[in-house]
């Protein structure tokens, strides 16, 4: 859990909160995530997810393409001694990182955001919150 701001350095590395860094192992995945962001897997939690993709049937156009996306940009990757990774051009390309980025810990995951993804991503979608939370939790049945 948690937003923390940090920066991109010239060699493309970028420093992960400790606080974060503490739920990955030596050894973790990054890759092109939803809406324009990275998401970073604990290895375990990324091999159960590629375990559900190659179930899906190869014949579905949407899981070949959604597997193409989520698996080509995935890399194996750990951390140097000052607790930064590197992150490649393609995917610092896709989530349009300049320099300043927006870490934050979402649960099972932690995201990398351009600081300026995140602040429209952030604006646009806080309006909605009540509604998203509604549709989300009203679909649950209380025992």
């Amino acid at each position: 859990m948690g937003e923390y701001n940090s920066n991109l350095d010239e060699k493309s590395r970028l420093v992960i909160p400790s606080k974060l860094r503490q739920y990955l192992s030596d050894e973790f995945v990054i890759t092109r995530g939803l809406d324009n962001c990275l998401f970073i897997y604990p290895k375990d939690s990324f091999d159960k997810i590629t375990e559900k993709l190659s179930s899906l049937p190869f014949t579905k156009k949407d899981a070949r393409n959604f597997t193409r996306f989520f698996l080509s940009g995935a890399s194996i990757t750990s951390f140097d001694k000052q607790g930064r990774v590197l992150i490649n051009a393609p995917l610092i390309n896709y989530a349009n990182i300049k320099k300043e980025c927006v870490i934050i810990g979402v649960g099972d995951r932690i995201e990398i955001w351009s600081k300026d993804n995140w602040e429209k991503f952030f604006n646009e979608k806080s309006d909605e919150l009540s509604d998203i939370a509604e549709n989300l939790f009203d679909s649950v049945v209380e025992k």
